[in-house]
């Protein structure tokens, strides 16, 4: 009798006629093509968005990129916690233990509530904090509009990604796909109608935007949870099952890996966002070319992000069935895709660099000579960014798999500050190389990181490094027993 991928994923063995590497590839691309077609799915979500705030006018536009960014700096602390329910679920996962599953999840949730509430009551001080930072009065006040609205879609959002990374972690990833398609039409219908005053509701405009995007993020976490609670096979781990049994083990153990992956993160949108001021210093144009790049970098790098969190559930499954030999092969066959996948996108963005600035520009391309021939000659400078943007997501995902967050976090550091900043800011100024001496700055940065994470990840798994089993640490009690479950004893990182 043949046996299954999903008993392999488990723990058992290839089977007859499939090699281990074969079968773990396509493991990871049944794992990771939902994933990313969800990711762009959220980004399908904020151009509907971003198109409807356009009519609003040039004022509306600025301040919904005001908020945008007040909201997202908060959102990336929360982020990257819930992200680490990631592989903590997977480990329990691949050790055949569905409590551990249920309890990953459970202080998920209860970490998106402590930190979503003072966030939440942070961010409708929003004028405030764009007032101390110099903004315009006006724009301001236009921007705290827009968070009031959209404050409110921090903890859902939380919910739906930590519930999202239970689903991947069991390896059934398709209904937070399909919760996400449905909800981009209601997305674009409740907010055209709230903006705009259509259907018999108010015309609240940037707060009609605001409201909207709360509201579709707490239906798609609603529905998250209705699936997860009702339908198998997410039924059987019971996930709201003790949901308010304190777990404080387990808990910090989610803050230790979670809180670097959050430093990972802000440290990739900070060097972005100082290189988009950087651009600004040399003009419209340059600032013009560089978000259209940017823009088209981002689309491309959510299937490298579908497969990095591809890479920490295998890496975590592995991990959790003590298969030393499964967490090199999970992490490489991740690494190996992502890089082929970016390399094919890069010859297509090459070929075709004059056409894509029109697709932005619109009607104004002609006008706009100088942005599109610039867009152009950085879309095809991109071509080593776009490689190593990719390699280095898919590398920082498989070390999350190890529980490995706190060293690339000082890599980060390295990558995208001290090589990343500091050679764009020569190459761009000092130099005299302009935009394109930025781009290659940022290169630079991206290929020094990604380097480093995947000499890391080589040099564990090459020495069959396995943290310990999540959960089982001295004085962890198990949800049905009061003895403390056993545990695999913990090797260093270090060595």
């Amino acid at each position: 009798m043949a046996i299954s991928t999903t008993r392999f994923a488990a723990g058992a063995s290839a089977p007859a006629g499939k090699g281990p590497w074969r079968l773990e590839l396509a493991e990871t691309v049944k794992l990771a093509l939902p994933i990313a077609l969800t990711q762009l799915g959220q980004i399908a979500m904020m151009t509907t968005d971003l198109m409807l705030v356009g009519r609003l006018g040039d004022k509306a536009v600025a301040a919904s990129a005001l908020a945008q960014t007040v909201l997202f700096a908060a959102f990336v602390l929360g982020m990257g916690i819930v992200s680490a329910v990631a592989p903590l679920a997977a480990q329990g996962f691949g050790a055949r233990q569905p409590r551990l599953v249920r309890r990953a999840l459970r202080v998920g949730l209860w970490a998106s509530l402590l930190l979503g509430i003072p966030l939440t009551l942070l961010q409708l001080q929003g004028e405030a904090l764009l007032l101390l930072t110099g903004q315009e009065p006006e724009a301001a006040a236009l921007a705290h509009r827009y968070l009031t609205g959209l404050a409110w879609s921090l903890i859902p959002g939380w919910w739906f990604i930590a519930l999202r990374n239970f689903m991947g972690a069991v390896n059934r990833p398709e209904p937070a796909l399909w919760i996400m398609l449905a909800a981009i039409p209601v997305n674009f219908a409740l907010a055209y109608a709230l903006i705009f005053g259509e259907f018999g509701l108010p015309a609240l405009d940037l707060l009609g935007a605001g409201v909207a995007t709360t509201i579709v993020n707490l239906g798609m976490c609603a529905a998250t949870v209705w699936v997860c609670y009702a339908r198998r096979p997410f039924k059987k781990y019971r996930v709201l099952g003790h949901f308010w049994r304190s777990d404080w083990p387990l808990f910090w153990k989610l803050i230790v890996i979670g809180a670097p992956i959050s430093g990972m993160f802000l440290l990739e949108y900070g060097v972005f966002a100082a290189a988009a001021l950087l651009m600004g210093w040399l003009g419209t144009a340059a600032l013009a070319a560089h978000q259209i790049a940017l823009q088209t970098a981002a689309i491309m790098f959510m299937v490298p992000f579908g497969i990095s969190m591809a890479a920490t559930v295998r890496v975590g499954q592995a991990v959790g069935r003590g298969d030393a030999p499964g967490t090199r092969r999970a992490g490489f066959t991740a690494l190996a895709l992502g890089a082929a996948f970016m390399a094919s996108m890069t010859l297509l963005v090459a070929l075709t660099r004059h056409w894509i600035p029109a697709l932005y520009l619109g009607g104004e391309a002609d006008a706009a000579a100088e942005t599109v021939a610039l867009a152009a000659k950085l879309l095809l400078l991109g071509a080593s960014f776009f490689i190593f943007d990719g390699i280095q997501t898919v590398g920082s995902g498989a070390l999350r798999g190890l529980h490995d967050t706190r060293v690339p976090l000082v890599f980060a550091a390295i990558g995208f500050w001290v090589v990343g900043f500091t050679a764009a800011y020569g190459l761009g100024f000092p130099l005299g190389y302009g935009a394109e001496g930025i781009w290659v700055g940022l290169t630079l940065g991206l290929f020094v990181y990604a380097s480093l994470l995947v000499w890391r990840f080589h040099r564990l798994t090459a020495r069959g490094y396995l943290p310990a089993l999540a959960g089982s640490y001295e004085g962890e009690i198990d949800d049905n027993s009061r003895e403390p479950s056993a545990a695999r004893p913990l090797r260093s990182a270090a060595g």
